[in-house]
């Protein structure tokens, strides 16, 4: 397997846009990527698509071709990938196993979600076709009454309070408000975030992710060929996809994700590098529990530490180890199929040095952990500049 690197990158704002279709929002992002890694369209080998419920959302489906066609692709194979909300991140591995193995020395990969076209009652519909629709499903389950259910065991198991939630909120809207494509740029308080209209007992509006439209894209390389498109490129060190049970009922243990442990644990091996040596993190905090969770997992902080340790500040811009400072799927949104390839993209500006107003002191080397469902997928990806 050869090194592999990102050599071009390239986004939408996230946000409420009704004017804006599917196919433009990940045209945009798309472009602006080929643009940034100086490459044309016609060098494109392989285009992957990472999209949830496109479908479901706009009514087209084939939708891998039907963006690759208006990015200008021709005659190359262009793939749709779904893993619930970390169909980009699952997109993003298997476009780098391409290339690692050979197959392809340039894919382009792009995440998208066109969400706001369909009312809140049948987004929550749709989305929760990412869990086991045949058992908590139909019994009414929604994503929110999950998240709900694994942080009030957290709490229970561990002490974790509510205001070590609402500490994740109030850090990942300041960091959001510094983000220009973030969706939220709102600043709110520890009493505003405790506050919030109740969604799921003890989840509030606040704890909770945004509905939102958005698209993200880069473009991957070998890394012996990558100083031909860039003088900035960003090294995978590590990375891997790992599952785990549809159904939370399934699993043994609601406070913890094995999926995600799993692919930490290889992505580190494959990097040589241990949590201590991640200074920053992209992580998936669809709820404010996931991002505790994931420090947990991760090995950033000893299990049932993860609530203090984001309430001591450890996980601010000027802390211990940075936390999503776009924001997160919190403030920055959550455009569900764009996330995964979104999270990594920010890493690597990190890294690049170009990530302006939310630039964090040490970026050398990040992490980007993206889930789906309520742990059934996950993709961790270190990043870091060449050697």
């Amino acid at each position: 397997m050869r090194p592999v690197a990102i050599t071009g990158l390239g986004k939408t704002p996230f946000g409420v846009f009704p004017d804006r279709d599917l196919r433009s929002l990940a045209a945009e992002a798309g472009r602006k990527c080929l643009e940034n890694g100086h490459v044309p369209p016609s060098a494109v080998e392989a285009f992957y698509l990472g999209n949830f419920a496109g479908p479901s959302f706009t009514g087209q489906n084939h939708l891998a071709p039907y963006v690759g066609e208006a990015l200008g692709l021709e005659g190359v194979p262009c793939t749709r990938f779904e893993a619930a909300c970390a169909s980009s991140g699952s997109a993003f591995f298997h476009a780098w196993s391409a290339v690692a193995a050979g197959v392809y020395d340039l894919v382009l990969v792009a995440g998208v979600e066109k969400m706001t076209s369909q009312p809140t009652p049948r987004v929550a519909e749709i989305l929760a076709s990412a869990g086991e629709v045949s058992g908590e499903m139909k019994a009414g389950a929604t994503f929110p009454a999950l998240f709900a259910m694994i942080a009030r065991r957290h709490m229970h198991d561990f002490g974790t309070r509510r205001e070590d939630l609402a500490a994740v909120a109030v850090k990942n809207h300041a960091n959001g408000a510094k983000n220009p494509y973030a969706h939220m740029r709102k600043v709110i308080t520890l009493e505003q975030a405790l506050a919030g209209k109740s969604v799921a007992e003890p989840l509030t509006l606040y704890d909770c992710s945004l509905v939102s439209d958005g698209a993200a894209a880069v473009l991957l390389a070998p890394l012996e060929r990558a100083s031909e498109f860039t003088d900035k490129p960003v090294r995978i060190a590590g990375i891997a996809q790992t599952s785990d049970r549809v159904a939370l009922d399934g699993k043994e243990d609601i406070t913890t994700f094995p999926a995600v442990k799993r692919a930490g644990e290889k992505a580190y091996r494959m990097a040589g590098l241990g949590p201590r040596e991640i200074q920053f993190a992209e992580l998936h905090d669809c709820f404010t529990i996931a991002e505790i969770i994931a420090l947990e997992d991760l090995g950033f902080t000893e299990r049932g530490e993860g609530g203090r340790y984001t309430s001591a500040g450890c996980t601010l811009p000027t802390g211990a180890r940075p936390v999503n400072a776009s924001g997160g799927l919190k403030a920055k949104g959550h455009p569900v199929g764009a996330t995964g390839v979104a999270q990594i993209l920010d890493v690597a500006l990190q890294i690049r040095g170009e990530a302006g107003a939310i630039e964090l002191p040490r970026h050398e080397i990040g992490l980007a952990q993206n889930l789906g469902g309520s742990g059934a997928t996950a993709v961790v990806t270190i990043l870091m500049g060449p050697e």
